[in-house]
């Protein structure tokens, strides 16, 4: 059971902390114990038993940020389908593995296909910006608060950390 201040990954909203952990009516006559949510990126609160089969786990740690990102230029993008609906597929698989790994496979596939479809005169498909934008909100969100910097700076973190480790 996770308890209040701590930080998790909840579903697809991504990074929650856990306000409050109690007793909450849930139906008329009916109390189960549940989590008081507080979404970092979004403006809403969630109550949700604590045995609710919705994905919930810890944020990763700074140290395991740190490593994901220094494996960064050995990893290889997902592998995509080229059919759209196959690639639905694929994106909405990483995405529910709520894995930071996946995610940035993910990032990096989606990074190239938009690239490609650019050089060849095409805009980038909907669904690839639509999932690009779901992956790094969800994997930017995790590693901002895993390296205690805003979200906006986990890119350049990223670029500056792989530009040390190159020199």
């Amino acid at each position: 059971m996770f308890q209040p201040g701590s930080l998790i990954v909840y579903g697809s909203t991504g990074v929650c902390r856990v306000e409050d952990v109690g007793p909450k009516k849930i139906m008329k006559d009916i109390l189960k114990t549940c989590y008081t949510l507080t979404p970092l990126y979004s403006r809403e609160t969630i109550t949700v038993p604590v045995d609710s089969p919705v994905f919930m786990r810890e944020v990763i740690s700074r140290e395991q940020a740190e490593q994901l990102i220094d494996r960064i230029p050995e990893e290889e993008p997902a592998a995509v389908p080229g059919d759209a609906s196959a690639a639905k597929t694929c994106y909405e698989q990483a995405l529910r593995s709520h894995s930071c790994g996946d995610l940035l496979r993910l990032v990096r596939q989606i990074y190239r296909r938009t690239q490609s479809a650019r050089q060849s005169r095409r805009p980038p498909s909907q669904t690839d910006q639509r999932y690009m934008k779901r992956a790094e909100d969800l994997l930017y969100g995790e590693l901002a608060v895993a390296l205690g910097i805003p979200r906006e700076e986990v890119v350049p973190y990223i670029a500056h950390r792989l530009e040390a480790a190159k020199s």
